[in-house]
Formats: C-alpha cells, structure tokens, sequence
C-alpha cells in the first residue's frame, strides 16, 4: 500500500512542488489549505504522515497539529513543520505543540525526501510491514 501523506500548505506554489516530488516518488497526497481544512482531513483520512506549514490562514500550525495531536487515532502520525520561520525557538515550537521533525524552507527536495522516507519506515501501523519493504 502507498503511503498517503497529508500537505497542509496555504500557498499554491509550495504545495505543487510538494505536489511533484512526492507523487514523482510514488506516494499519494492529500492536500489542505488552511490549518482547519488540514485538521478536518487529518481526522477524516488518517495519512500515513503530515506535512504542515506553521504559518496558515483560519487556524495557524501550532494550533493545528496539537488539534491533530489530540485525536487518539492520529497520536502517532509523524508531523513535519515545514515552514520559513527559522528564527531561533521556532523548531522547539513546533516540537512542542506536537511535530516530530522540523524543515525550514526553502528546503532540499533530496533531504525532504529522505525525512519523510525516515519518519515513515519508524511509523508502526497496520502496514508499517508493507511500507517498509516498499520502495516509493
């Protein structure tokens, strides 16, 4: 089974790149615009990771993932902060309000990759198994 990860990206562009290479590497995505829009699709699709940019329009990153955070079935989804806030304090932040890894942009497509290749061979799950021996 592909690995679904949820993008939860206010800005068009930054979301097709993600769109490119993520989807070039063989995963399926979902994609929210809005830290709301992000939560509500969190709850609904269960991805398999997330990929949150920290500055969002309705409700703002933080906020999102500790709402993400907060629902059992998601506990222990792997959230990324990929955001343009890199002033010092922001990836303890993002940490704190509930993300398991910290990307500033603008980021390595080559060493995103490899972050979220990491973070979802470490995911237990129901097909942690198949996903580990997959090769997306």
């Amino acid at each position: 089974m592909t690995a679904r990860i949820l993008v939860i990206e206010d800005t068009e562009d930054n979301r097709r790149i993600l769109r490119d290479l993520l989807t070039h590497a063989g995963f399926t995505l979902i994609e929210a615009g809005d830290g709301e829009r992000g939560v509500a699709l969190a709850l609904a699709e269960t991805p398999d990771l997330i990929l949150m940019d920290m500055q969002l329009p309705v409700i703002d990153g933080y906020e999102a993932a500790r709402r993400i955070r907060a629902a059992p079935a998601l506990a222990r989804t792997p959230i990324v902060a990929v955001t343009s806030y890199a002033l010092s304090g922001d990836e303890a932040k993002a940490r704190a309000a509930g993300c398991d890894a910290y990307v500033a942009k603008p980021f390595s497509p080559r060493q995103l990759l490899a972050k979220v290749r990491e973070l979802l061979d470490e995911t237990p799950g129901p097909d942690h198994e198949r996903r580990r021996h997959a090769t997306p």
